[in-house]
């Protein structure tokens, strides 16, 4: 089964009054719904208004009542991505739970790891997430420095030259909406006390556009990292398992934007050794 989100805006009553207007995002979420029909997933789009916080979380327990040992699940999000205060301490590093920025309200990464806890083991779960978590750099300097930059190389993916926008929630924006809904986040943190500590008997592999204190840029086709692992996918072409389709993704990407590989659950090799999006072992 597969999972594909993408928001080109957000409701801007949660947001105040911001709207967190996107280009590339539903682009992103149909062409990775293609990839995924074309190696018979069953799959799923989920797009802007759609893209609730109920919709989506609702997607992933149907997923997890429906999979069993061997099957596999692939989310893919392009949407703003956002941090707060991490309230339960299961953030050793930054202190910061990080957040995919859906349509009417956020998803914080302590009720992706309980869903996760929910699926079988042996299930397979992939996840591609190309958005920023980076609400505490987004500064008008970084804007600035990394805009023209990113116009060529979003250029080389085929996703245009136009001037880029970067998918991270403004730090303002994310303080205001904090505050505003303080007892609800706060409420979440406190039903999942575990956070990241949660059980997890499925295999899960998350690729992300940037590391958590980097910006992923957004295009007018496709955002920087989807449009570079469209690229290197290449129509199925690709050789190899996971590991190497995420070196060689990070290797046309630039230093100010790499992505990320990172592990939970239980480890399985064979996993990571599978062409992408199939169930087959790579050569």
């Amino acid at each position: 089964m597969s999972i594909h989100i993408g928001l080109n805006g957000v409701d801007p009553t949660h947001y105040q009054g911001w709207d967190g207007k996107l280009t590339a995002c539903e682009f992103d979420a149909k062409d990775m719904k293609a990839i995924a029909d074309s190696q018979n997933f069953n799959s799923k789009l989920l797009l802007t208004k759609n893209a609730t916080h109920d919709a989506v979380i609702q997607s992933i327990e149907e997923a997890a009542q429906k999979l069993k040992q061997g099957d596999e699940l692939i989310i893919t999000t392009s949407c703003h991505g956002g941090q707060m205060e991490d309230e339960n301490g299961d953030e050793k590093d930054d202190h910061k739970d990080e957040t995919w920025v859906l349509y009417d309200k956020e998803l914080v990464d302590d009720e992706l790891y309980s869903l996760f806890g929910k699926f079988e083991q042996g299930v397979r779960i992939l996840i591609l997430s190309d958005s920023c978590h980076s609400g505490t750099v987004t500064r008008a300097a970084d804007y600035k420095r990394l805009t023209s930059v990113t116009r060529d190389l979003l250029k080389d993916t085929g996703s245009g030259g136009e001037t880029p926008m970067f998918r991270a929630i403004p730090e303002d924006i994310q303080e205001k909406t904090y505050e505003k809904n303080k007892d609800y986040y706060s409420n979440i943190q406190k039903t999942y006390p575990a956070g990241e500590r949660v059980a997890i008997g499925a295999s899960v592999i998350l690729l992300s556009g940037c590391q958590d204190n980097q910006l992923s840029a957004d295009g007018p086709r496709n955002g920087l990292f989807t449009g570079t692992l469209r690229k290197v996918w290449n129509e199925g072409k690709f050789v190899g398992g996971y590991y190497k389709f995420f070196k060689e993704i990070g290797r046309q990407m630039p230093p100010y934007q790499s992505p990320n590989y990172f592990k939970i659950g239980v480890s399985d090799i064979h996993f990571e050794r599978m062409k992408p999006f199939t169930l087959e072992t790579a050569a």
